[in-house]
């Protein structure tokens, strides 16, 4: 299968898609440090551990890099295996951290990963170098979105969060990188808006990607 090249404008578009990322994530970053700070020290005090954790996962052009995210597991519990390894996971999750699984909120910290570059606001997911993610990675080099910046939310995340296999969410992975584009970015952006609103899927997309 020949892989997608992407359009002149399509690569304009990129360009200007990292620019409106370091001004939103820095908007961001301001009015929602006070936030921040308020779940840092609520998580800090509700169980034991450190509050955040460093995830790595694989990025642009296959590199590594730290995802930032608030710990929601209970102490001891290793939060970089994935959730087909750990057996009843929501038995593990802290009083707070389910709270912060079911509002996204624990994936707030990663506006700091799309400021400093490693990631975008809307992009194919960022995925764990182990087990099925890794055969997902191998995929996602075939589909050429490997080439883009991975996203807090995405094509894939909206329309695979529950029971889909790596091969589909891939497919989505894939189909983004084609037709990659301001007004698809916008759709991404309002339906996961309105999926964290209702409450719909989010926890099972929480399982599959932890």
């Amino acid at each position: 299968m020949e892989k997608y090249v992407l359009r002149k404008s399509q690569y304009v578009y990129l360009f200007f898609k990292r620019i409106m990322d370091i001004l939103f994530s820095f908007l961001a970053i301001v009015i929602l440090s006070w936030f921040i700070l308020i779940l840092l020290i609520i998580n800090l005090f509700s169980s034991k551990g450190h509050p955040v954790f460093v995830q790595q996962r694989i990025g642009k052009k296959g590199k590594s890099f730290g995802v930032l995210k608030f710990r929601t597991m209970k102490y001891g519990v290793d939060e970089n295996l994935t959730s087909a390894e750990i057996e009843n996971e929501k038995q593990y999750l802290t009083g707070f951290g389910k709270f912060l699984r079911v509002t996204s909120l624990d994936e707030i910290l990663q506006i700091f990963n799309v400021f400093i570059g490693q990631m975008s606001f809307i992009g194919p997911r960022p995925l764990i170098d182990l087990g099925v993610d890794h055969l997902t990675n191998e995929y996602r080099k075939e589909n050429g979105s490997i080439n883009l910046r991975p996203g807090i939310t995405g094509l894939a995340q909206i329309n695979g969060r529950v029971n889909a296999s790596p091969e589909k969410k891939s497919e989505y992975d894939g189909l983004y990188y084609q037709k990659v584009s301001f007004f698809l970015d916008i759709k991404i952006f309002f339906v996961t808006i309105f999926k964290i609103l209702t409450r719909k899927d989010i926890f099972e997309e929480k399982e599959q990607n932890e």
